[in-house]
């Protein structure tokens, strides 16, 4: 199993990047990679979580929740607190 590189992992989808991140948990779990192939796995996840991490973060900031007026219309946006 070769490493993937940062600029193959950039060019993932978050959807396809939390794919390969799940196989990568998988192969770990399995017990069956070799140390040099584990260690390989495990710094290629923790790009890819880094990764899913920013773009969640910067969605997260682009969601605006829509105030309504009192007439039940849109009245403007404000920037959304998940919190």
């Amino acid at each position: 199993m070769g490493e993937t590189s940062t600029e193959d992992l950039a060019g993932l989808s978050f959807e396809d990047a939390l794919k390969r991140l799940e196989t990568i948990v998988s192969r770990l779990e399995s017990g069956e990679a070799s140390l040099d192939e584990s260690i390989t796995l495990y710094a290629e996840g923790d790009r890819l979580r880094a990764q899913c991490e920013k773009r969640l973060s910067d969605a997260q900031a682009r969601i605006e929740k829509i105030s309504l007026g009192g007439d039940g219309r849109p009245a403007g946006t404000a920037p959304f607190d998940a919190g």
